[in-house]
Parts: C-alpha cells; structure tokens; sequence
C-alpha cells in the first residue's frame, strides 16, 4: 500500500480524523474472535466463513471493477496464491477461537508482529539485533503463561491453531513482500482477487462430505443474534476495516497505522473478559501482561530497524 506521512505539525484535531477510524478497526477486530466464537461450531466453520466473505465479496468487486480489468495475468495468479494462503489463515483462525477462548485467540494470534520480523531475518541472513530478540523471548514467554489454567499443562488444540495461524499470516506477509507481479496491483484488486480465491476454497470444501454442514442449512438455522454475528463480521470486519486501511494509509505513516491497528489484543482481551465473561486467572494475567509488552517492544525494535 502506498502511504503518505502526516506533517509533523498537523493540528491535533487532524490527526485524530485519522487515529479514531484506526481504533475503531483494531477494536472490531478485537472483538471478531468473540463475534466467530459465538455463531461457530466445529461443524460449521467452512459454512460460516463461506457466508461470511460472499456477504462482502460483490461489493469489494463492484467498487474495484476497473482496477480488477487492469490486472495482469501474473498479478492474477499471484493475488489468487495469496488466497490460497489466506483461505488456511481464516479456516486456522476459526477453527482456533472454537477451541479457545476469545482472548487466548486475540493475544496468541499478535505473535504475528514477532514472527515476521524473525522470518524476514531468517530468509534475508540478517541477525535481528538483541532487543529484539529479547522481546521475542518476551512474547513466548507470555505465550507459554497465557495458555496455563491452574498449572502447567498441555495447550489446548485451539491455542495450537491460533499460533500456527500467526505462523500463516507470517508467511502471507512474506509472499505479499516477494511476489513480483502483486507488489504493483491496486489494492483493493489485489484484495478483492485473494478474498474470491479464498471464498473458492471453502465452498468446495464445503462440498466434500463429512466437512460440515451447507452454507444455505447454517444461514436457514440462524437466528436474529447468529445474523447479526455474522454481519459484523462481514461489514464492520472486512469491508469497513478494508477501506479505513486504505484511506487512513494515505494520510499518516505506516509505523502509526501499525501502532494504533497493533492494539487489537488489547481489545480482544477486554471484549473476551468484559462480554465473554472469560477469566484469565493469574499465570494468564501475567502471560498477557508479557504477550503485549513483548509485541510492542519488539514492533518498536522493528521500526527502528526498518
């Protein structure tokens, strides 16, 4: 995405226009996990996300049809990898909140900050300095605690998806980063192409037997609340958050867009614990504590870095 940086001396009023639409994503982001986990079974993930992002899909490609003409053959078949890439995020992201708390899933998944960082260091033969390898050890720590009930004992299959989940969403940053013919493509094209490439995976997915029930069944099933999950899930947290990233991206700095949109386990914890009634106990107060003290050190390490 191209950015442009806020003056250094724009009135403060300004640059709240463009922080508070920021927040506001990596809140509805925050409070997702809880959203999915309160409309999604283990026997209707493909279902949900089938619903989930066709809801979206015609609007994102109505709005971007002229830039979706202009695509290139390669930018095609490079945006749809990418969905390929994406589909195993969502499915992993999904399936993981089913079995794990909302905060567990919102606090494990910011990993991500940390992970891209190392992996980037790993493919380019760079030594990430040791502040931020501290902050690495930090998060995992964090990571280790969080995943903790009364003692210590194995993570729940959830929190294991939720962190190969960060895993999938390293390598997708990755991809986006080394994939030639994508780093040139508008945007929202190259969003619209990885959404339908990813919506393509789950409704044949949802045609193998035994993967679920239908998308159609789950949707007749749903009441006003499933509805209204849903929606929010496809509005507020794919297509709203979408076009503030695009909008606010042009008007401040990518590290601010960064810092503010790296609050969303902050919000995923107050949305788990406030709405969800969920309880960390004290091992997963401190996990917590060390999980975003961890990832902001380390986001910080990056930039100066960068």
């Amino acid at each position: 995405m191209s950015s442009a940086v806020l003056p250094a001396l724009a009135p403060p009023r300004r640059a709240w226009v463009t922080d508070l639409p920021l927040l506001l994503v990596a809140a509805v982001w925050g409070a997702s996990y809880l959203a999915a986990k309160g409309i999604t079974t283990t026997h209707t993930v493909i279902a949900v996300l089938v619903l989930r992002f066709a809801i979206v899909l015609p609007a994102l490609a109505v709005a971007g049809w002229r830039g979706l003409r202009a695509l290139s053959g390669p930018q095609w078949r490079g945006a749809g990898l990418l969905g390929l890439v994406l589909s195993g995020i969502f499915l992993l992201e999904t399936y993981g909140v089913v079995h794990t708390s909302a905060t567990n899933a919102g606090l494990i998944i910011s990993l991500t900050m940390i992970f891209t960082p190392l992996a980037e260091a790993a493919v380019t033969r760079v030594r990430p300095p040791t502040g931020f390898l501290a902050a690495a050890g930090l998060s995992v720590a964090g990571v280790v605690l969080l995943t903790q009930g009364g003692g210590f004992t194995s993570p729940s299959t959830g929190d294991l998806l939720m962190l190969l989940a960060a895993l999938a969403r390293t390598v997708h940053v990755l991809a986006m980063a080394r994939i030639k013919a994508v780093q040139d493509a508008d945007s929202l094209s190259l969003t619209t192409v990885q959404l339908g490439s990813a919506v393509a995976v789950f409704a044949v997915l949802a045609a193998v037997p035994g993967t679920g029930a239908a998308p159609w069944t789950v949707a007749a099933d749903f009441g006003a609340g499933e509805w209204a999950g849903l929606l929010f899930l496809s509005v507020f947290c794919t297509l709203f958050a979408f076009f503030v990233q695009m909008w606010s991206v042009r008007r401040t700095s990518p590290s601010r867009v960064s810092l503010l949109l790296g609050t969303e386990p902050l919000w995923a914890a107050a949305v788990g614990i406030a709405l969800g009634g969920e309880r960390l106990g004290v091992m997963g107060v401190l996990g917590a504590v060390l999980v975003l003290t961890g990832t902001a050190w380390g986001r910080r390490r990056a930039d100066v870095t960068s």
